[in-house]
């Protein structure tokens, strides 16, 4: 994952490999919102519906079904807008941090520097990871949580409106105009301090990712403090299973943060919702009364498992690429 390339390599490199894998799993990303805040869109005949992986497959059917192929990837610019911001701030700043932390550290090492920038302990990555989570989400939330809108913006037409009574489609403009009005200009960093918490998700998978290079090391007796580039597919498998283990540590909070962000502060002939808006605290005890903290997790695992390792796979691959053209220039004056 960490390589020692400049950080605007890392960042444009991280950034294309992350949009490229939301493009390729969008349509899980769009299930697993809707299954997180199934228990809000039952219907009146309180029917339940399917629960974890079929329940994701099965909203994705009943929404084709009904509006076709295209309702798979409602909000998926916006999405990739988000994916492209968060991942290119999030790799520069990270990149950034790590090797100012790493020369102020090993400032005396002097030749032996490079050696020494692979290796962190688990605390510094996770630290250098927060902080470089929160600048990255504090620029990219508006736009995931434009996203989040238009991903449920339908939900509850896919299988329950079947009097012809649905939600009018809405574009970006729509959207951007709906939150406004709602909580003016902070409106769209709703959920923040929830998000704030979940910088720790690709703390814990950079963290998770560097055990794992480093066991790679072991395996292959590499000299000790030295770190190895993975192959691709080393590389898939490690940043998969890292982002799994994140997304199950932090799921509550996820669910948490998607639930608060979709939350609107009225709906049409519903004069039910409370005028004051719920808490994390809150959203979480409700989530525990009704069984639902992990509400949709296996999708939010199969989404984090591909996205995660095709992200690790093409910016390992674009990183090569640069290295072997640049050593190919080098040696060819």
């Amino acid at each position: 994952m960490t390589s020692t390339l400049p950080p605007l390599v890392q960042a444009v490199a991280g950034s294309i490999g992350s949009a490229s894998a939301n493009a390729i799993i969008y349509p899980v990303d769009l299930a697993t919102s809707r299954l997180q805040l199934q228990s809000q869109s039952l219907g009146l005949d309180n029917k339940r519906r399917p629960a974890g992986i079929q329940g994701g497959f099965y909203i994705l059917y009943a929404a084709a079904r009904k509006y076709g192929l295209s309702a798979l990837y409602d909000g998926l610019l916006t999405d990739t807008g988000a994916t492209l911001l968060s991942n290119f701030f999030y790799f520069y700043f990270y990149s950034s941090l790590r090797g100012i932390w790493q020369k102020r550290n090993h400032k005396n090492d002097g030749d032996s520097l490079k050696k020494l920038l692979p290796k962190l302990s688990i605390l510094e990555e996770l630290f250098l990871g927060f902080l470089a989570g929160v600048a990255s989400r504090a620029i990219s939330t508006p736009l995931s949580l434009i996203t989040l809108r238009l991903q449920t913006e339908r939900s509850n037409d896919s299988d329950e409106d079947e009097d012809g009574d649905s939600h009018s489609e809405s574009g970006v403009g729509s959207v951007v105009g709906k939150i406004f009005e709602e909580d003016g200009l902070a409106g769209f960093w709703k959920g923040f301090k929830t998000t704030t918490l979940l910088c720790l998700n690709p703390s814990l998978t950079l963290s998770f990712f560097q055990v794992f290079r480093r066991a790679l090391a072991l395996s292959k007796r590499t000299p000790k403090g030295m770190a190895i580039d993975p192959t691709p597919r080393q590389a898939f498998v490690g940043g998969a299973v890292s982002s799994s283990l994140a997304v199950t540590i932090l799921y509550p909070l996820i669910l948490a943060k998607t639930r608060l962000q979709a939350r609107k502060k009225s709906r049409r002939n519903d004069r039910s919702i409370s005028a004051s808006p719920p808490s994390l605290v809150s959203v979480l005890q409700d989530a525990y009364v009704r069984n639902e903290l992990y509400q949709g997790l296996e999708m939010q695992i199969v989404k984090g498992f591909i996205s995660q390792g095709v992200t690790f796979l093409i910016k390992g691959r674009i990183e090569q690429l640069i290295v072997d053209e640049y050593l190919r220039r080098r040696l060819g004056k």
